[in-house]
């Protein structure tokens, strides 16, 4: 359809009320389907990076741990043997 002057384009042959409330509903709709999305894209971002810093302190904690466990076992073990050991008794 061609229009002879730029008002006829914007009056849509008579139709120009449902034509560019379409045009703006569509607008509006995707701007804020754009906005919600980076809104979510951000809070998920957010939630992983949170997971990623408390499954990083769980597993030094666990690591810790770990390592204090070695280190008892290392005292039983040099306690036990110097309890066992008959040099050690004799001086």
């Amino acid at each position: 359809m061609q229009f002879d002057s730029f008002t006829d384009f914007l009056n849509m042959g008579g139709y120009a009320f449902y034509v560019w409330l379409a045009y703006g509903a569509t607008a509006v709709i995707l701007t804020l389907l754009v906005i919600s999305s980076n809104s979510r894209s951000k809070k998920i971002k957010q939630q992983i990076a949170q997971r990623q810093k408390r499954e990083m302190k769980l597993r030094q904690a666990a690591e810790m741990q770990r390592t204090q466990e070695q280190g008892q076992q290392e005292q039983k073990q040099t306690k036990q043997t110097k309890q066992n050991d008959p040099k050690e008794v004799l001086s």
